[in-house]
């Protein structure tokens, strides 16, 4: 069934439903358990395949080489591409293993995952000689550690009475405490590397993107909340705040920037790689914590996204300035954007591009790095795929949101494909060229902590019966809890006699966003007999862009009149809803 047929805009956060562990007694109400449970057992086996080939032949190293069955320390790596100020007494700060740690519940098993907490407790330390990425060490080690404590100490996943004493969150909070100094700045941006022994190095770089300055809100606010120490999320405020500042008279943001002048330094941008999770941390930090700021930064931006980067299904780069296209061409990082499309009810848009990045998908075997979609071929550099998570996590919201069992079929693709191409001896190796499937010796970590995640949950989605959750980047749940709020949607809250089996007749739940967005699928777009205010896609920016369906001009942003597809082929407001 295409999923241009399901016209539902229902989002992840309207309505959990508890999943039933009986197959036989599900397969009642679910045609497809059966299905969803062979699936869910093959993602179980890639993830332990994974794992205790980690633990086997890298722990307590960062990551796993898969070919060779040996390890790198990556955390001082990361982000690093010239590989410089390399720390020579490093070993390793369990950095997959940290990961793991959701992901370990997420599947259940509390067994391994006190295991690791104790080990984590006793040994990790971070006053060493390393030169790390701030924004790579906040979203994987940083938010691995306060969101495990959090499922440490959640009434249903709770540790062995007297095994837990906050020790994650004592970590974390000292790892908080190291990326401080970073921001230490004439404008409030931080620097983009730091040393976890010393501070900001002499000399080090003033150069740093978009998304190290503005995806450091989730992970650093939420440690404040937990410790009751304001200075993380107010660094991490301050941050964001000068960011928005920065941006064009279009809403538009630049890649790069400096964070002793505030400059811009490279002008073009996307939703592509140094921004992407920028965009994403304003709509899901509005989630987690209630502030209408953030709601406002959001719709300003991501309106401005669709008029300017949007064409069609896809998504060029624009020069910040004029909104004039700069670069086309699609790279695996774009693949989260259908995702977060879901969160704000844009259920169209997101199907019309989760449909093209799938279409690659299939043409490759893989989703490489970067595609030009100018020329139709791939990038002759940027031929590889390193395992990313992207394209699965849209999936899974996707189906979240409409149910529909194609997505199945997608992620059904997507697991053979991983098993197929990347799945060695050793563990899962990245491909270095999806031309000839050539592997590379590095099995990243956000494959244990993203992608085998999101593939689990599409097919069983237990774990999200008791809370709503909001996931970092790094795909690490925080629950969406009152007492971090200003004040707390009613949508977020899972009533106590919410039955376990949502019969057909019952009405949906408004959505999480629903007193924001204009969903095509509310009449007349009102509330209160207020006109609401839209989040909406809008008409691409292109004068040469045709549309075929009435699907691909969604709703007008600032109307909320339903566009439609003329007979010449253009969006126009041709009918009223």
């Amino acid at each position: 069934m295409s999923p241009r047929n399901r016209g539902t805009w229902v989002l992840i956060f309207l309505v959990i439903i508890p999943t039933l562990y009986i197959e036989t007694s599900l397969s009642k109400v679910d045609p497809f358990a059966a299905k969803k449970k062979r699936m869910s057992d093959k993602v179980r086996q890639m993830f332990y395949h994974a794992y205790d080939n980690y633990m086997e032949y890298a722990f307590p190293h960062d990551e796993l080489k898969p070919l060779t069955k040996t390890y790198t320390d990556s955390l001082s790596e990361l982000g690093n591409l010239k590989l410089e100020h390399l720390p020579q007494e490093y070993n390793g700060s369990a950095l997959s293993l940290i990961e793991s740690l959701s992901s370990l519940v997420v599947l259940g098993n509390s067994t391994e995952f006190e295991k690791a907490v104790l080990w984590l407790s006793e040994n990790l330390i971070f006053d060493v000689d390393a030169r790390i990425s701030l924004f790579e060490c906040n979203i994987r080690v940083l938010g691995g550690l306060v969101s495990a404590h959090i499922l440490a100490t959640d009434s249903t996943n709770r540790l062995t009475k007297g095994t837990y004493n906050n020790q994650l969150l004592v970590l974390a909070e000292k790892l908080g405490q190291r990326f401080l100094p970073a921001f230490d700045t004439p404008t409030g941006l931080p620097y983009a590397w730091i040393n976890l022994k010393y501070g900001v190095l002499e000399n080090e770089t003033t150069e740093t993107s978009t998304s190290g300055c503005g995806s450091l809100i989730l992970e650093m606010g939420a440690l404040s909340h937990l410790t009751g120490d304001p200075r993380f999320e107010s660094a991490a405020l301050r941050a964001l705040r000068k960011l928005w500042s920065m941006r064009s008279s279009l809403n538009l943001f630049g890649t790069t920037l400096d964070v002793k002048t505030g400059e811009w330094i490279e002008y073009s941008s996307g939703i592509g790689a140094g921004v992407d999770s920028f965009y994403e941390y304003l709509l899901k930090a509005h989630i987690l914590f209630g502030r209408d700021e953030f709601w406002r930064m959001f719709q300003s931006a991501y309106v401005a996204v669709q008029k300017y980067f949007r064409h069609g299904p896809w998504y060029h780069e624009a020069d910040m300035r004029t909104g004039r296209a700069t670069y086309w061409q699609l790279t695996s990082l774009q693949a989260f954007w259908p995702g977060l499309q879901v969160l704000v009810g844009d259920i169209a848009a997101a199907n019309l591009s989760h449909r093209e990045f799938f279409y690659v998908w299939q043409k490759y075997g893989v989703l490489p790095e970067r595609y030009l979609l100018d020329h139709q071929m791939l990038h002759p550099t940027e031929k590889y795929y390193p395992l990313r998570p992207e394209f699965a996590e849209s999936t899974f919201y996707l189906y979240q949101a409409t149910k529909d069992p194609w997505y199945l079929e997608v992620g059904e693709s997507i697991v053979d494909s991983l098993n197929f191409h990347t799945r060695v001896e050793g563990g899962f190796a990245s491909i270095r060229d999806v031309t000839t499937m050539e592997l590379e010796d590095h099995q990243h970590s956000f494959f244990l902590a993203e992608t085998c995640k999101y593939l689990y949950l599409l097919f069983d989605d237990s774990f999200l019966a008791n809370q709503n959750y909001v996931f970092t980047t790094e795909g690490h749940p925080l629950p969406v809890l009152s007492s971090w709020h200003e004040r707390l949607p009613d949508v977020y809250i899972i009533p106590s006699n919410w039955t376990s089996v949502k019969s057909e007749g019952q009405p949906k739940r408004a959505s999480a966003m629903s007193l924001r967005i204009c969903p095509a699928a509310t009449p007349n777009c009102r509330h209160n007999h207020q006109t609401l205010e839209s989040v909406c896609h809008v008409p691409d920016a292109s004068t040469d862009h045709r549309c075929l369906t009435d699907e691909e001009c969604g709703v007008d942003s600032i109307s909320c009149r339903r566009r439609s597809c003329s007979m010449a082929g253009y969006c126009g407001l041709w009918l009223s809803l």
